[in-house]
């Protein structure tokens, strides 16, 4: 089985792909990460490396193409922002939340004042729905893509776990 998990930062992707991976006994794919480990091997922060990305397609490219390949040799949980929109999946979810309760995740997560987790997170929501729009004309906000689009602004981790989990079930082969 390959679900993909996608949203914007700080929707909760990594803890319910985390968790599903856990529970499904499925390998967790994380192109966020791997976005964040070339940036750091590049010495530079998510900012600077989004500004980059933004200039050409060449890192966006490397992290798609590094997920398509691992999609193809095994089942798994795909987290990622384009992942719904990138891979064949069994089950497509997408997390949403609204802008003041991921920038107050975010805050808490990285100790970062709210107002700058709040700014960043618009600013880099903003150049990477360019990037996407440009290099691959796709529209982020389309959900047409996703089997399912669970808000977890309304609800808790397990909760969010609990609705997806159910889906990812209804899917599999008895």
């Amino acid at each position: 089985m390959i679900i993909t998990v996608s949203g914007s930062p700080g929707t909760g992707t990594t803890t319910l792909a985390r968790a599903l991976s856990v529970q499904l006994g499925l390998p967790w794919v994380n192109s966020g990460e791997l976005f964040r480990k070339i940036a750091s091997e590049k010495n530079i922060s998510v900012k600077e490396m989004n500004r980059m990305a933004e200039k050409g397609p060449e890192i966006d490219y490397l992290i798609d193409d590094a997920q398509r390949s691992l999609a193809k040799e095994r089942q798994g949980v795909f987290e990622g922002r384009l992942s719904g929109h990138l891979l064949d999946a069994d089950l497509k979810v997408l997390l949403k939340s609204d802008l003041r309760t991921r920038a107050e995740r975010i805050s808490k997560r990285e100790s970062k004042l709210l107002e700058d987790a709040c700014q960043e997170t618009r600013l880099r929501e903003e150049s990477e729905a360019r990037r996407y729009k440009k290099y691959y004309n796709i529209d982020i906000n389309d959900l047409n893509v996703y089997d399912l689009v669970v808000d977890t602004g309304r609800f808790n981790e397990s909760g969010t776990l609990a609705i997806v989990l159910a889906a990812a079930r209804s899917r599999q082969c008895p």
